[in-house]
């Protein structure tokens, strides 16, 4: 109230008469008069209705049984035709017509009225209009010497026309409890009234002083915690509303000085839920993108999220084919067959969305112009399109459009958001290609270490047998018999020895690892070896380690089926011991009781033993290390140092 001038303040000490407490509070014991008088009045006025509706449901309530006995007159009329009945007949008529008169007009003296109800009177003129209809009916042909033909017609409109004075009664009747229940709540409001007459000054306290006090200390206490939109309702122009006006004047100024800080809040509010929900998106998917699937599900995947966030009509993702630069299509959502087979979409030449494949993000709205054809997406009835690159790096490696029947406003954070899932995309992309040239570089691998098996096994044994067969053809040319007959078993034997070969590989070539069972796929193994060469083969399996990964098992599977492989080429043994130590290190021991190898010889021929390169190359691929031992027998020792320090040696097989 600062801002007052003093004789404002001044002149609300000096309220005009008619604006002080005391001239209110006598209105107020005026009015409470007025309307107890009008409350009295009231009261007088129901009783008075209640009488004359009492006399009026009493003369309908006769109508029913002066009805009965004028059917039942009529009745032995049409029976008798006795003239005393036609006498009788007529005066019941005219007193019932009396009796309808006097609902209709009523009588002051008694009193006697119909209440004045619109629904009433409808029904009554209802009854006065099927009185007539049943007098002309039935009355005055029977009166005139006609005959009562069909009794069972005659007494139903009698039933029916009773009915209707049954209903002007019950109206009548609900009427006047109507206004028995006002005549007493006027009766209660002149006993409440005289109990608000005797505490007049407890009320004009309550209302006038202490509901105002309460209202402002309510209002300053709302406005102690910061809640600066309470204002106090102006209700009088007495001192109270003075001071009421003048809060509502002090919290005008302070929410004036709050309410920008109070905006700025609700604008960060806004901001953030809008990042939250960019980075739910994000997060969804970047979770969607790292699960394991095909380009195609993938690609499908996040066009169908992208769709719903920006509420887009229809949507595409089309990769580029690094050798003509052409865009496929991969994927759509709701587009146009015209568009999926567009040469100009694929090609995108004068295409919108040409600067995307560039890295470029694109947001083009359509607008028709007379002296220019439409482009294919307004054709298909789009208006906007938004184009932004796949990309992983400096890769371009596609584009993803979202089209949009309506305009629609992409904001900058939008645009940024788009740019990231789509470097995300781009990013899963190249994964899954990598990971199908890796799984093709490590097939081709493998595929080399099988032609290196099959030359160190079925290319020498048909070299062999080539060398043999020349020498067969040169001994036969010549005659030498004896010569040819020693030939003919080495024949045999490398025949034979080749069909071993093919055997062993085809065996080796449906091994399996099973899935967490290393132990097992080695029983299997040595159970085949065993069942092929008959040496005696057994397996001994010893602690709990931490087992190793699948790829690490089944290349370790791989040079056990080489070492047994070499066992019965070379060493020419009976007896092969197969132990595992599954400890910390992890060894394998394969040890057989051959006749061992010549150092010197093996060191000289190292090229030219393919089996032994071909165990290599997989420790190799292990990271490990392969040792071999010329010790009772032969021994191979396999060391394997992985990144957690475990280490796994293995023993064992004949080189």
């Amino acid at each position: 109230m600062s801002d007052l001038k003093p004789e404002t303040v001044a002149e609300r000490y000096q309220l005009p008469l008619r604006r002080q407490l005391s001239m209110r509070v006598l209105a107020l014991l005026l009015a409470a008069l007025a309307v107890g008088l009008m409350a009295i009045g009231i009261t007088l006025y129901l009783s008075w209705q209640l009488e004359g509706g009492g006399a009026a449901i009493n003369a309908a309530g006769s109508l029913r049984m002066r009805t009965y006995r004028m059917a039942l007159t009529l009745e032995h009329y049409a029976a008798t035709k006795d003239p005393q009945l036609a006498t009788k007949l007529r005066a019941e008529d005219a007193d019932f017509r009396q009796t309808l008169a006097l609902l209709r007009n009523g009588d002051v003296r008694r009193p006697l009225y119909l209440p004045d109800s619109p629904s009433v009177r409808q029904q009554f003129s209802g009854i006065e209009q099927d009185y007539d209809r049943l007098t002309r009916r039935w009355f005055v042909p029977i009166e005139a010497g006609g005959a009562l033909t069909d009794w069972q017609v005659f007494r139903a409109d009698t039933d029916q026309f009773v009915e209707r004075i049954n209903l002007l009664v019950l109206s009548i009747e609900q009427l006047n409890t109507r206004r028995t229940l006002w005549l007493r709540s006027s009766q209660m409001f002149l006993v409440g009234l005289a109990i608000v007459g005797a505490f007049t000054q407890v009320y004009l306290m309550f209302l006038l002083i202490f509901r105002p006090l309460g209202r402002l200390r309510h209002g300053i206490a709302r406005m102690t915690r910061k809640d600066f939109t309470v204002r106090l309702p102006v209700e009088s122009r007495d001192e109270f509303g003075e001071v009421q006006r003048s809060f509502n004047h002090m919290a005008d100024r302070l929410e004036e000085s709050y309410g920008s800080l109070a905006q700025r809040v609700e604008e960060k509010t806004a901001e953030l839920n809008a990042q939250n929900g960019e980075l739910s998106l994000l997060y969804d998917v970047v979770a969607f993108v790292n699960r394991p699937q095909t380009s195609q599900s993938l690609c499908q995947g996040v066009l169908e999220r992208l769709l719903a966030w920006f509420g887009a009509d229809a949507g595409s993702v089309r990769v580029i084919d690094p050798l003509n630069q052409s865009a496929w299509l991969m994927t759509s959502v709701g587009l146009p067959a015209s568009l999926q087979e567009a040469e100009i979409c694929r090609r995108h030449e004068g295409c919108y969305c040409a600067p995307a494949r560039k890295g470029e993000v694109v947001l083009v709205q359509m607008r028709p112009h007379p002296l220019q054809p439409q482009s294919v997406c307004a054709e298909a009835g789009f208006l906007q399109v938004s184009a932004f690159p796949i990309s992983a790096g400096d890769n371009h490696l596609g584009v993803i459009t979202l089209h949009f029947a309506d305009k629609r406003e992409v904001s900058e954070r939008e645009t940024q958001l788009l740019t990231t899932l789509g470097q995300h995309l781009g990013i899963a992309l190249d994964n899954l290609r990598l990971a199908a040239r890796d799984k093709e570089l490590a097939v081709s691998e493998e595929r080399n270490l099988m032609a290196q098996g099959l030359h160190d096994s079925i290319a020498q044994g048909l070299s062999f047998l080539n060398l043999q067969v020349q020498m067969l053809d040169d001994s036969l040319k010549r005659n030498a018999t004896t010569e040819a007959q020693d030939i003919v078993p080495m024949l045999r034997a490398g025949v034979t020895e080749s069909y071993e070969d093919v055997r062993e590989l085809l065996l080796n070539f449906r091994t399996r690892l099973q899935e967490g069972d290393l132990p097992g796929s080695m029983r299997t193994v040595i159970d085949k070896f065993r069942k092929q060469t008959g040496i005696a083969a057994a397996l001994t399996i010893t602690g709990e380690g931490r087992p190793l990964l699948a790829d690490q098992q089944l290349q370790l599977l791989f040079i056990l089926q080489e070492a047994l492989s070499n066992v019965r080429k070379h060493s020419q043994a009976t007896q092969v011991e197969v132990t595992l130590h599954n400890d910390t290190p992890l060894r394998l021991v394969i040890q057989d009781n051959g006749r061992g190898f010549d150092e010197a010889e093996m060191a000289r021929r190292a090229e030219r033993h393919v089996g032994l390169n071909i165990m290599r190359e997989r420790a190799e691929r292990l990271g490990a290390q392969l040792d071999f031992i010329n010790e009772h027998g032969v021994s191979v020792v396999l060391t394997m140092h992985r990144a957690t320090t475990t280490v796994l040696e293995g023993e064992g097989a004949n080189a």
